[in-house]
């Protein structure tokens, strides 16, 4: 019997063979800026405050890293889980909580050792303007000499006449049913669209905006007959309505 000798091993192939060793877990530490939600009790008003700081500024917590302290508020484990779904409710991500006892499985882990940054102040938003009530008058019957209708935010109708000496002021057009002796301005409210109608265009003043004619300036081609008026590039036009 023969005896045979092993076939020599290649050392790169028992290099590739042989089991590799572990390479050792390394850990890093990284430092975020997040910003702190400090609920405070009554919570029912702290979550009404942070409603109405949302409305204010849609944005303010979107896309940012959010931490809850609860230092102040010291809720029991189920308190806590309804806060965090009342946070989640309004599209609010909490990465950790901060200053509780301990926490529930499922909800974020428990931070230690915070340390306070600068405070951010919520942007305030100016109140907008209420609108302004547009309204209408209508007089019923004529306006006398040394009478005076304004409405600086609407139209005025005259269901009669508008006699010498009497005033029409509307921030908005004027229509006179009857003859039109008196002055009329519309348009006071920075309206050039404003016009004037009158049945009898007999007046002592016009305007419209803040152009004015007077009865020299008007001529005598409409007297007596149903009349328009209105602005036309910057200019007062008149023209028959017949």
């Amino acid at each position: 019997m023969s005896d045979t000798l092993p076939e020599p091993i290649d050392p790169e192939t028992a290099r590739a063979a042989a089991p590799s060793a572990p390479r050792p877990l390394s850990l890093r530490g990284r430092a975020f800026k997040a910003l702190a939600l400090s609920p405070e009790p009554p919570l029912p008003e702290w979550l009404a405050g942070l409603d109405a700081a949302l409305k204010r500024s849609p944005t303010l917590l979107k896309g940012r890293a959010v931490i809850l302290d609860c230092a102040q508020l010291k809720p029991e484990p189920d308190a806590l889980e309804t806060l965090m779904n009342e946070l989640k409710a309004r599209g609010i991500a909490v990465l950790g909580i901060e200053g509780a006892d301990a926490v529930v499985d499922g909800l974020p882990p428990l931070l230690v050792k915070g340390h306070p940054s600068e405070t951010i102040e919520i942007p305030s938003v100016p109140a907008e303007p209420e609108p302004q009530v547009v309204t209408s008058i209508t007089v019923e019957g004529s306006v006398r000499s040394g009478q005076s209708v304004i409405n600086p935010t609407g139209d005025v109708t005259v269901m009669g006449s508008v006699s010498s000496g009497a005033e029409i002021l509307a921030g908005g057009s004027i229509h006179v049913y009857g003859a039109l002796r008196g002055r009329a301005i519309a348009g006071a409210a920075r309206n050039p669209r404003a016009r004037i109608y009158c049945r009898k265009f007999e007046p002592e003043l016009l305007g419209i905006d803040r152009l004015v004619r007077t009865a020299e300036d008007m001529g005598t081609a409409l007297r007596g007959k149903a009349a328009q008026v209105w602005l036309d590039g910057g200019n007062i036009r008149m023209a028959s309505l017949d």
